[in-house]
């Protein structure tokens, strides 16, 4: 590592593209299935430069992350790349007023140039040892367009999906629907594959009351679920409100996709709102963040789960004993994989619902950092903006 590492220069590319059979719900926030429908969809790749030529770069993040990032723009030219833990809390700091989703990409740009410094994996930096991740399919959400529109839609998509060697299934439901549809689709699913496959819920905070919540819990209860993710307008946060629902179901919850930082989890955890620790590279300080939440389950004795698919997750993955699934979404049996997505990559990484092995495992990638391999010639004809930073 003796090149020279001092950042010279930030750039953020967006690009489009178009993604069929694809349509809103009822308020135009949940992706559902929709027949000769399209969405125009938005990405991001950003890259960190060294002076001494080595470059990070990462596929992810939102329009928040990088509005953020123009914020810790010119904090970051000039600084060490591989001083990230004094980064990482310098940004945690400056962004304290913001939900500091800036840090994501620019954490795992900064571990992208270490391994590519190191000439490893990230997932070696962080002692990982795991090659191939298993993964569970989760769904878009429930429709009403003759898609995922029924309980025994769901249930076929599961068999599907155990079929291809799924170990496990999560169902996003339905928004502004039936309750007794949403228990329903609980039981059908579990009928249809039986005891060998996990199953998971995540109603994405759409249920309107806590009572709601209560009656799809005693149908997870009922059908022995794996997980309860999020399931009321609380947003997720309220710790009493969730440990007083573990008071009535025994199925397992998880919570902390919608809060931030790793105090609000000590303090989820210790108030007894959840069972598992949600985590996320954007949301989350990056890879760095994700590491840090996944050694604090470990010290209460829980496991962490990963949210999202990509990279930056399966290195992390990769490194955590205390975690089970890799989440490959969203994911649909009428709605095409995101191809032209995975165009933005020059090799044959997919995060498609074909993209596990016949065990239900993804591979992680070994190429030194996090093993980005971008089709520059296909962004070029896809860009639709980009900022640069020096």
């Amino acid at each position: 590592m003796t090149k020279d590492l001092r950042i010279k220069r930030l750039t953020v590319h967006q690009y489009g593209w178009t993604q069929r059979e694809l349509g809103y719900d009822y308020n135009g926030f949940n992706h559902v299935y929709l027949a000769g429908s399209t969405v125009e969809q938005t990405g991001f790749v950003f890259t960190i430069e060294t002076e001494g030529g080595i470059t990070g770069e990462y596929v992810g993040g939102t329009g928040v992350s990088y509005a953020q990032v123009a914020m810790a723009a010119q904090y970051l030219i000039g600084r060490n790349a591989l001083e990230r833990e004094l980064i990482w809390n310098d940004l945690k700091r400056a962004l304290r007023k913001y939900d500091r989703f800036g840090i994501g990409p620019i954490d795992i740009a900064l571990w992208d140039i270490a391994g590519k410094a190191a000439g490893m994996p990230v997932l070696q930096l962080l002692g990982g040892w795991r090659t191939r991740l298993p993964a569970y399919a989760s769904t878009y959400h429930g429709d009403e367009n003759g898609g995922l529109s029924s309980p025994e839609a769901f249930a076929d998509f599961a068999v599907q999906c155990q079929e291809m060697g799924y170990p496990a299934f999560k169902i996003h439901g339905w928004g502004n629907g039936p309750i007794a549809r949403e228990a329903a689709a609980v039981i059908a699913t579990r009928e249809a594959v039986g005891d060998g496959m996990d199953l998971m819920i995540d109603p994405a905070c759409e249920y309107e009351t806590w009572g709601d919540a209560l009656k799809v819990g005693h149908a997870c209860d009922e059908a022995n679920y794996f997980w309860y993710e999020d399931p009321y307008k609380d947003g997720g946060q309220s710790s009493y409100a969730h440990r007083k629902l573990k008071q009535f179901i025994r199925t397992p919850i998880l919570l902390g996709e919608h809060i931030r930082g790793i105090e609000l989890r000590v303090d989820q955890l210790v108030a007894e709102g959840t069972d598992f620790v949600r985590a996320d590279v954007d949301y989350d300080g990056g890879i760095t963040g994700v590491m840090k939440l996944a050694h604090i389950a470990e010290g209460f004795g829980v496991d962490c789960e990963i949210h999202a698919p990509g990279h930056a997750p399966r290195h992390c993955m990769a490194a955590i004993r205390n975690t089970n699934y890799y989440e490959l979404g969203l994911v649909h049996p009428k709605v095409p994989g995101p191809k032209s997505q995975n165009a933005i990559f020059a090799d044959d990484y997919s995060d498609d619902l074909v993209s596990v092995d016949a065990q239900g495992c993804v591979p992680v990638p070994t190429g030194p950092g996090l093993g980005i391999a971008i089709d520059w010639k296909w962004l070029a004809a896809h860009e639709t903006g980009k900022v640069v930073y020096e």
